[in-house]
């Protein structure tokens, strides 16, 4: 049996692989147990390895440190990649004022967390209280990074993953409590304020609308359309003509007539300004003959499509079809002419049936290929992001340069390349199951891995040590910031599942996440979590850093 025993306490590759494939089964299985509605999900992982590591079983330190880091790289390029298109935009309108609730909630975290490196004396060393922020918070990225930075100062403290898994389980009573609290001290009306988020979201544009028009205004008699939409300096697209009954797809040198039954595709906002100038609205149910004319919704799936914009393609003058619009991740756009195409877009074509077939032939339509992982993207991807990472910064006051590490380098440059990756004709389209994959892949090898640091010391530290100081700070750490954030928020006139989405995604909380959908029908929590997800990440990332920099032990 002397091969059963090196296997399980030995110094393999063999042992280190079963290893980590017991604890992330376990953790994984276990993680799935509903307490009071809510589960901690992959995180029971960690626990799982601070159990192993408690009994005995250790895999080689170098071993151990490469999957660590490795699958943090993982997580965060892949949440990157992920949020990266939609990260630039949530600063606009509603998103500046959420993603300011956020920042606050985030700051004030800072704020307690430095208090108490000084209230306690400096007893407590800035690392340790940095974990049991991220623990407090739910937030795996912020360790991942401080445990970077600390090993740019040699660190030879006590691992500070003890904090976060002391810290974690409160961060999830914790949120739960102030949400459950803000609802019943607040006097929160749920059914009033399902009413408002109604009311407020039908005044909103969900996405661009089609309509039919009949040409009326004598001042757009004998006009090109493209010298009609000069005029009325509103962005629309004109997907049918019918003239004389004859219904043919119009090109910007198309002229119009008194008379004429255009179909507009616009958003919502602009179609008062466009009945103006044009005509009124008619109602037309528009019956093309399907051997002449179709409408078809294409999914580009060609790589020479990415990055194209829909005027560069020409189709209008190749083929005679028109795009009206575009469908990027579940959103509708206007085909507007300087609308660059990405792969795994979703656009609708009209035209003739022969000519949309050559159509689909350049764009694709294989759906097959979207499954097919574009890995050049992810490797060249998280190659620059350790580049980045590595680079060094010198700031005034700080004992060394700062760096972003293996978390905000790949963090930062995943961002970049979902935003902007099809401009150099990088293919950032992944499916939504392999993004998912990686994401997980990566967080269950990083959690297991501070499980088993960490779990030689866990019941020392939490019997004898600072465990049970620890986890009062880290009860503070959770509600404090979260109590000043629902006062504020109720102050700015927050919808209450707003609010409690942005105070979830501040601290980047899955568990709160799902307590907050089940109060209600809509979608409103997901839309605030998802919308201050991305900053609050980039942010718990860097902060952590800086503070276990700024503060060094």
């Amino acid at each position: 049996m002397q091969w059963l025993h090196d296997l399980l306490f030995g110094d393999s590759v063999a042992h280190a692989v079963l290893l980590y494939s017991f604890i992330i089964t376990l953790g994984v299985l276990l993680g799935k147990i509903k307490i009071a509605g809510v589960s901690l999900g992959v995180t029971f992982v960690l626990f799982v390895g601070i159990a192993v590591g408690h009994f005995g079983f250790t895999i080689n330190p170098t071993i151990l440190g490469f999957v660590k880091e490795f699958g943090l790289i993982l997580f965060i390029y892949s949440i990157g990649l992920q949020v990266g298109p939609s990260f630039f935009s949530t600063f606009r309108k509603g998103g500046m004022a959420l993603n300011g609730i956020a920042i606050l909630q985030v700051v004030l975290g800072l704020a307690v967390t430095i208090a108490f490196y000084f209230l306690l004396h400096k007893e407590v060393p800035m690392a340790m209280l940095v974990g049991t922020l991220s623990g407090a918070v739910t937030n795996t990225p912020g360790l991942g990074a401080a445990e970077e930075a600390l090993r740019q100062l040699n660190y030879s403290g006590d691992p500070i993953g003890l904090g976060y898994a002391v810290a974690y389980p409160m961060g999830v009573v914790g949120m739960l409590a102030v949400m459950i609290g803000l609802r019943y001290f607040g006097r929160v009306d749920l059914k009033k304020e399902e009413e408002r988020l109604s009311a407020a979201s039908e005044d909103k544009t969900a996405g661009p609308e089609q309509f039919t028009l009949r040409v009326e205004n004598k001042a757009m008699d004998g006009l090109t359309l493209q010298e009609c939409k000069n005029l009325i300096a509103r962005p629309f697209v004109v997907s049918r003509l019918m003239v004389d009954g004859t219904i043919r797809v119009p090109a910007d040198d198309t002229l119009l007539h008194v008379g004429d039954t255009i179909r507009v595709v616009a958003q919502k906002t602009d179609i008062k300004a466009i009945n103006a100038m044009i005509g009124s609205s008619v109602e037309m149910e528009w019956k093309e003959d399907e051997s002449k004319m179709v409408s078809r919704r294409i999914v580009i799936t060609r790589d020479s499509m990415n990055g194209r914009t829909i005027s560069q393609l020409q189709l209008r003058s190749a083929f005679g079809v028109n795009i009206t619009r575009v469908n990027r991740s579940g959103i509708d756009l206007l085909a507007r002419p300087d609308l660059a195409l990405q792969v795994g877009d979703r656009v609708m074509v009209v035209g003739p049936l022969d000519a949309i077939a050559k159509v689909e032939t350049i764009m694709g339509n294989t759906l097959k290929r979207l499954n097919y992982p574009h890995l050049t993207t992810i490797f060249l991807g998280i190659f620059m992001g350790i580049l980045l990472g590595a680079l060094p910064v010198t700031l005034p006051g700080m004992p060394m340069p700062a760096k972003l590490g293996l978390a905000g380098g790949p963090l930062i440059v995943a961002l970049l390349v979902g935003r902007f990756g099809y401009k150099i004709h990088l293919i950032t389209y992944t499916t939504q199951s392999a993004n998912l994959m990686l994401r997980e892949l990566g967080i269950s090898l990083f959690l297991a891995s501070v499980g088993l640091s960490a779990g030689g010391k866990f019941v020392d530290t939490l019997v004898s040590g600072d465990g049970l100081l620890l986890m009062g700070v880290g009860v503070v750490m959770t509600v404090v910031p979260l109590i000043i954030v629902a006062v504020v928020g109720r102050l700015m006139k927050t919808n209450y599942f707003t609010l409690i989405g942005v105070m979830a995604g501040a601290s980047t909380n899955p568990p709160g996440l799902a307590y907050s959908s089940s109060l209600t029908n809509g979608d409103a929590p997901a839309v605030a979590y998802s919308t201050v997800y991305p900053l609050t990440m980039f942010l718990r990332i860097i902060t952590a850093q800086f503070l276990v920099l700024w503060f060094p032990a």
